[in-house]
């Protein structure tokens, strides 16, 4: 008589289930419950704030609770933990969400006016109605001091984060100390830097260069930091297969080494963009403020989108606060299409091939094959 053969059954644990929705909703409503009458009742507390954090400690109380009851100490962690991770994910979604709606709605009559892209405000005033006046000049402002400042700080940031990852060396440790400097140094002082050294000391005027030069003193420690972080995780092997092929190591930085990391050098690049688009107070210092068109951002004041929101949502007339929520929607929108651009210019995952290099690859080895016969015969 042979004896049943037992097979192991894995345990899945993501497994959505009926006992699992159950377990779930009964919690969140027993702390609601719970947290109500203590919250509401017993105790001398009050604020909606408070309420719910105490309602959320709570809830994950009693679901860890019921999880060790139902599934026991193995499932226990998981359960509580995975909970925690998506319900902390889903309050970030809440509030992002809740951000973007409430500028839609405060900024959307403005936007509903064609003008508001097409004109600026030169000759609108506060009881102008939103027929009058636009943001055409702080767009153009911002678009041009990003532009410049990005063209200042990525090169000079991959370059000394190549240097740091790739040459290292004594002198990497006190560059590495400024870089982490200058990723904590206030904003303000940026633009207090630039104000002294470009305009009060070299002569300058206050001019969109000016303001890209403070937004590029803070975008290049984000740009060296990322890049660094994502050159090292290249791996090792490719550098040593090219140079095992004979090649030398700049030539392996620009042909194995940058290649593989493009995409988080894209992402890096993106982060640093993110962080000086919504600065205002070295534009403010740097550029100065004006109503007028400016394109050249090296004559004269320049405004920029933040800059043109921090000063018009001040103003009590509910025009010129509905034009301020409306450049903040318009900033929204230049950040998402420089994050759409940054990705496109990255290419895919690290290693992945972009078109131009499957191509290459492509006509090789049609050339390959076509050679193959002549060489056999």
């Amino acid at each position: 008589m042979t004896e049943p053969t037992v097979t192991d059954v894995p345990l899945q644990l993501h497994r959505l289930t009926v006992d699992a929705v159950l377990s779930l909703l009964c919690s969140a409503a027993g702390a609601l419950a719970l947290v109500w009458l203590v919250y509401e009742r017993l105790a001398p507390f009050s604020g909606i704030v408070g309420f719910w954090l105490c309602w959320y400690v709570v809830f994950l109380l009693l679901y860890g609770l019921v999880s060790g009851l139902q599934w026991g100490r193995r499932v226990l962690a998981d359960r509580v933990a995975g909970v925690a991770l998506a319900t902390g994910g889903l309050l970030v979604l809440v509030v992002v969400a809740n951000q973007i709606g409430y500028t839609v709605y405060r900024g959307i009559p403005a936007l509903r006016h064609g003008n508001f892209f097409t004109e600026t405000m030169g000759v609108t005033g506060p009881l102008d109605p939103l027929t009058s006046g636009g943001v055409l000049h702080a767009l153009i402002g911002s678009l041009e001091q990003l532009g410049l400042a990005t063209l200042f700080s990525v090169p000079l940031g991959v370059l000394a984060a190549l240097f740091l990852a790739e040459m290292g060396g004594p002198l990497a440790r006190p560059v590495r100390v400024i870089v982490e400097a200058m990723t904590a140094l206030p904003e303000i002082i940026a633009g207090l830097f630039i104000y002294a050294v470009v305009i009060l000391t070299l002569g300058l005027e206050q001019s969109g260069f000016a303001a890209s030069l403070a937004l590029t003193v803070m975008m290049i420690p984000i740009v060296t930091r990322a890049s660094e972080v994502m050159l090292r995780l290249v791996p090792g092997g490719l550098r040593e297969a090219s140079y095992a092929l004979g090649a030398s190591q700049w030539r392996t930085v620009w042909n194995v080494v940058l290649p593989t990391a493009r995409s988080g050098l894209g992402t890096a690049v993106v982060l640093a963009m993110a962080r000086a688009v919504g600065e205002t107070a070295p534009v403010l210092l740097a550029s100065g403020f004006t109503k007028e068109l400016n394109p050249d951002p090296f004559a004269g004041p320049q405004l920029s989108l933040p800059l043109y929101i921090w000063n018009y949502v001040r103003y009590p007339q509910p025009d010129m606060v509905a034009r301020a929520f409306g450049a903040g929607l318009a900033l929204m929108i230049a950040v998402l299409a420089l994050f759409v651009l940054a990705r496109i210019i990255g290419g895919g995952t690290p290693g992945e091939l972009s078109r131009r290099q499957q191509r290459r690859v492509a006509r090789d080895k049609a050339v390959q094959r076509r050679a193959e016969p002549g060489e056999s015969s």
